[in-house]
């Protein structure tokens, strides 16, 4: 999935790497980390209970415990509530949609719609 992202800046093209990806403790994983490590974008992900007991019998052989941005992290329940509205649409939730471009195009019509809504909400 990182490998679609655009971030849209002030000017010039979108960049492909953001400062930071945040996720739930299921993706705590070495695997996750370390391709987030390699491509030098920051993991806010916290991590699981039985990661840390783990790491912990190990001892000093164990690492360092994992560190996330407890601030950067609340700002994920935004994207969990717009998924949330996503999925309000039977059809997006359940997937139907036989092909891609099927599925897609629901998400962006649903992404307008609410996108329109916020704007005559605001207004």
């Amino acid at each position: 999935m990182l490998e679609k992202i655009r971030v849209p800046g002030p000017v010039g093209r979108p960049r492909t790497r953001p400062d930071a990806v945040a996720g739930d403790k299921a993706y705590s994983s070495k695997a996750n980390r370390a391709y987030l490590r390699k491509r030098g974008i920051r993991a806010v992900i916290p991590e699981k209970g039985d990661q840390a007991a783990n790491r912990k019998k190990k001892g000093s052989r164990g690492g360092r415990p994992v560190s996330h941005d407890a601030e950067l992290y609340k700002e994920r329940n935004t994207v969990e509530r717009c998924f949330q509205k996503l999925k309000t649409w039977r059809g997006v939730a359940t997937r139907y949609d036989k092909s891609q471009e099927s599925f897609e195009a629901a998400l962006h019509l649903r992404g307008s719609i609410m996108w329109l809504k916020h704007l005559t909400s605001t207004t």
